[in-house]
């Protein structure tokens, strides 16, 4: 990740926490000590935060009093900048997999989100419960789109329901496409409660499950099961996985279909053309 990406990731991280740890942004953007160091001194020279013992503060404290639901989870801004050329790469292969005419499932996700861009000139019919991937669709889009019933939480973008008996139990597709914080020996992982239970009633919806991880979606994260590795019917990642995991992967009869990331020139253009 470049440091301008990593900065903003920093930035984000900020505003949604106000305090934000060293280790914290290493976990997220695979970044050194050193550099994420450095990072927070910049920041802090510029007056956007101060420096604190292991980390950084936000000059100005998010509002405790605010009304906005959380999750026990990172934000999508925090997670949007990071590995940005294999997520797309990553996304592009999905929607390969997708046939005109049919019904899928895509839970909401940094990943996920890009599918967006290449499903606008598809005719499938979606049901999301990303808010931003839904508009995407909706306003540049061909798709059918449907929501779930439920809350918004701003901070991941995303539509949860806490209920079992909500406006999905008649929904039937043919894939849904996940993304999650990890995935290791024991499976799919997230790292909220209602999250980890919106993505399992939505799993109940389709026949087969495709995942998209990329390559820093090895390291352990999070502690809640989503599914086991012998519910994914296929895995897409990027050469950046972990030998290890695409071994783990295909042991498990995972099949694991492995990509190159989008090239920087073809991801700075869709930039300036968004």
């Amino acid at each position: 990740m470049h440091q301008h990406e990593r900065r903003q990731v920093i930035k984000a991280m900020l505003d949604e926490r106000g305090i934000v740890r060293v280790a914290d942004v290493c976990q997220l953007t695979g970044a050194s000590e050193a550099s994420v160091r450095r990072d927070f001194s910049r920041l802090a020279e510029g007056g956007l935060a101060s420096r604190v013992h292991g980390g950084l503060e936000a000059a100005t404290k998010p509002d405790p009093s605010s009304p906005a639901l959380t999750l026990a989870t990172g934000s999508f801004e925090a997670s949007h900048g990071v590995n940005v050329a294999a997520k797309r790469a990553i996304a592009k292969a999905a929607v390969e997999l997708c046939e005109d005419g049919e019904a899928i499932i895509i839970n909401g996700g940094t990943t996920t989100f890009e599918m967006g861009d290449f499903l606008c000139h598809r005719r499938l019919k979606v049901l999301t419960n990303s808010y931003p991937l839904a508009e995407k669709l909706i306003h540049h889009g061909i798709c059918r789109v449907a929501l779930p019933g439920g809350e918004v939480y701003r901070d991941q973008k995303l539509i949860v329901s806490p209920f079992e008996d909500d406006s999905i139990q008649h929904y039937s597709a043919r894939r849904m496409f996940m993304s999650a914080i990890s995935v290791g020996p024991l499976g799919v992982i997230e790292g909220d409660p209602l999250i980890a239970r919106a993505e399992i009633k939505l799993l109940k919806r389709a026949e087969k499950l495709i995942v998209l991880a990329d390559g820093s979606k090895f390291t352990a994260r999070g502690s809640l099961v989503i599914c086991p590795l012998s519910r994914i019917d296929i895995l897409i990642t990027d050469r950046d996985a972990p030998p290890a995991a695409i071994e783990m992967l295909r042991e498990c009869g995972v099949q694991t279909i492995v990509v190159d990331a989008e090239p920087a020139v073809v991801r700075r253009a869709h930039e300036l053309a968004g």
